[in-house]
């Protein structure tokens, strides 16, 4: 049985992500992204799972930086949809809600329902901890927003269900883990750089992947935190790095860059 980390409490998304990745794993659940990093590089766990996209509010930047700073591969995907649910102490209804908890990334998933409801929104660190704290507390006139199953786990009344503002609401999570994954039918490899700083340097970059004919799935630029106004850049292609297109794109791109590091090559996610 695979001891898997993740982010918050049970009943939390990164759980379901767990769920739905594992047929059989012992969770151990961790207070932030960090931990779950700390965690499998210190061998408390063999695999972590955390949030790197939302289809409706972007990618979660703190999981790139992290995947950037540790020495963890990436080992698989999740694509997850995310249907979130407003639940308060049992007898509460809709109309006295005055404060809602939750995760930042849910509360900006919600934003339309909140913003109709006229609310105070308070962020907090995990989902399910919002609705922990709602009923741990005794809250009145609070809400948390989470999963139904922490509804069910926390004793907590759903006063309000499918309130994600994009009904196709996907959460994207990464497996990682010190060690990487076979081949599968279908893989994606991702990677993060710098580039040199001469003119067309990135142009010249994404035509190594396009002349080879390899599909770029994303390309996103992030603060590189070693000096001003400097970036990185992730990518997403398909292909893995066994492969001997990819094998060229990857040795011709090092020639280009100042900074590479694959950051793992895995069975892609289907849907």
């Amino acid at each position: 049985m695979a001891k898997v980390a993740f982010q918050g409490e049970p009943g939390a998304f990164s759980e379901d992500a767990v769920i739905a990745f594992f047929t059989d794993a012992k969770l151990h659940p961790y207070p932030s992204f960090r931990a779950v990093f700390e965690a499998v590089l210190s061998d408390e766990v063999e695999f972590g799972v955390v949030p790197v996209d939302n289809s409706q509010a972007g990618s979660i930047n703190e999981t790139y930086d992290l995947l950037l700073s540790y020495p963890l591969k990436i080992f698989g995907e999740i694509n997850l949809r995310v249907s979130h649910y407003l639940m308060a102490m049992p007898g509460t209804c809709l109309e006295e809600v005055e404060t809602v908890y939750s995760h930042p990334q849910a509360l900006a998933q919600c934003d339309e329902f909140l913003s109709n409801l006229q609310v105070e929104v308070i962020p907090a660190y995990n989902t399910a901890g919002s609705a922990k704290k709602v009923k741990d507390e005794g809250l009145k006139g609070y809400a948390a927003i989470a999963s139904k199953r922490a509804a069910q786990i926390y004793g907590l009344e759903i006063v309000a269900e499918g309130i994600e503002t994009n009904p196709d609401n996907y959460t994207k999570f990464f497996v990682i883990s010190k060690r990487g994954a076979e081949p599968a039918r279908k893989n994606k490899t991702s990677l993060v750089f710098a580039i040199k700083n001469v003119s067309g340097a990135l142009y010249a970059g994404m035509g190594i992947f396009a002349s080879r004919g390899i599909n770029l799935a994303k390309l996103e630029s992030r603060p590189s935190k070693r000096k001003p106004w400097e970036y990185v850049f992730y990518v997403d292609f398909e292909g893995h790095v066994t492969d001997a297109a990819c094998k060229e794109a990857i040795a011709e791109l090092e020639q280009k860059t100042s900074f590479l590091k694959i950051l793992g090559s895995y069975p892609s996610a289907e849907g």
